[in-house]
Parts: structure tokens; C-alpha cells; sequence
């Protein structure tokens, strides 16, 4: 069976609803936490597929995270072998890091549900054009030499990229709609909600409203992109 590692920088964000496409598509999947001493000698070349997830730190907290460095430089070895990757939100912010764009603080937050702009009308991420889908973030990146753009929101131009078929890397949540962590999101980062523009109770009414076609979008979209990569 196809192995899948996913790599989790926090406990309170996990794969969620994009755990199901990944097992359809006849991966076994395990986790680490970056927190886990056998983190560090992790070959990050060996599984099948690779997915990283976010997390609260920015890729330039390297001195506050010592492993983000660690991390890097095992993951650019997996990037220029071309391993299938799949980065969400700081995930994405470390493929694109380690493919040697700058990542940098916004300004702006980006919280709440609202759609994508998909440049790329034949790559997976048609199935999320015009859904609205969770953003959460408040970092973002260079363009990264060498991939293809896929998508821009309203706040920020880079929230999507690829090259080829086997690295895919996504600034948005559309994994998140009806997984119960997003309560925990709230309870860590309330000021980023605030800060965003918005309010606790409308950011709960989003998700209860978007949040299960968001998912289902957000699925349809890495099953496709799953049954490309090799």
C-alpha cells in the first residue's frame, strides 16, 4: 500500500476533511508532530506523499522554532526529487520557502469564508471556483521560480501554486468546515478574527452555513489532483 505522512506543527490542525480523498485514493496514513524526537531524523523522501499542514509561526521564526530549519532543508530535498507534496497554509508557506521564495507578514489578515479567484481552469482546484472556503492566515509569499500560479483571493494574489503534477501547495482551509477543531482555532486566535474585520458569532455562522460544500469542494479538488500525481 502507498504510504502518506502528514506533518502536524500544531494539534489543533490536522488534515480534516481531506483525510477521506487521501485514503480513497489507497494511501495509509500516519502523522508526526514536529514535537515528536523522532521528528528530526525523518526522511522526509521515503513516504508516497507528503502532506504538511498550518500552524500559528512564520517560516522566518526559525530561531523561536529550531526544527522550521530542520524541516526546510529536508523538505527542499523532497521538492527537487519531485515526491508528491501537498502544503496548507504554513505548509504551503514552507514549500514555497524552501523552493526559495521570501515569506513575510501581510498586511493584512485574511479570516473567514470567501471564494478563490482560479487562474487555472484545468487543474483540481476548478471544483472550489466560487465556493466560499476558510482563509486563516496573516503571512504570505513571493512567487516561487518555477511554478504555475492557480489562484488569488481579494486580500492576497498567492493563494495557490504547482509544479507539475506532484507539488501542489494551497494558502486556503478548504479542508475545514466540519471539523470540530475550528473551535479551538477560535479559542487560540480570537484577535486574528478581530483584526480580520469580523466577529466571533458571524465566523461560527459562516461555518455552519459553508462549511459542509466547502469541504466537499475542497475533497473533489485532491482527489484530482491525487489521481495525477506519480
Amino acid at each position: 500500500m502507498k504510504t502518506a505522512l502528514i506533518i502536524r506543527h500544531v494539534p489543533y490542525e490536522g488534515v480534516a476533511g481531506y483525510r477521506a480523498p487521501i485514503e480513497a485514493a489507497g494511501y495509509d496514513v500516519d502523522r508526526i508532530d514536529v514535537a515528536d524526537p523522532a521528528f528530526a531524523s525523518l526522511d522526509l523522501r521515503e513516504p508516497d506523499l507528503l502532506i504538511m499542514m498550518g500552524g500559528p509561526m512564520g517560516v522566518y521564526e526559525q530561531e523561536q522554532h529550531p526544527w522550521i530549519r530542520c524541516q526546510m532543508r529536508r523538505l527542499a530535498m523532497r521538492l527537487e526529487a519531485d515526491r508528491p507534496t501537498l502544503g496548507v497554509c504554513f505548509g504551503a508557506q514552507m514549500m514555497a520557502a524552501a523552493l526559495g521564495a521570501e515569506v513575510y507578514p501581510g498586511p493584512r489578515k485574511e479570516v473567514g469564508f470567501h471564494p478563490v479567484h482560479v487562474h487555472a481552469k484545468d487543474s483540481p482546484l476548478r471544483h472550489i471556483e466560487g465556493v466560499p472556503v476558510l482563509h486563516w492566515h496573516g503571512d504570505t509569499f513571493t512567487r516561487p521560480e518555477g511554478v504555475e500560479l492557480l489562484a488569488a483571493s481579494h486580500v492576497y494574489d498567492h493563494q495557490a501554486f504547482r509544479r507539475g503534477r506532484n507539488i501542489l501547495a494551497l494558502q486556503f482551509h478548504a479542508e475545514m468546515g466540519m471539523d470540530p477543531r475550528f473551535d479551538a482555532w477560535i479559542a487560540q486566535w480570537p484577535e486574528s478574527v478581530v483584526e480580520a474585520g469580523g466577529t466571533e458569532a458571524d465566523l461560527r455562522a459562516a461555518h455552519a452555513e459553508l462549511g459542509p460544500k466547502a469541504v466537499a469542494a475542497g475533497r473533489a479538488m485532491i482527489a484530482e489532483w491525487l489521481e495525477g500525481v506519480g
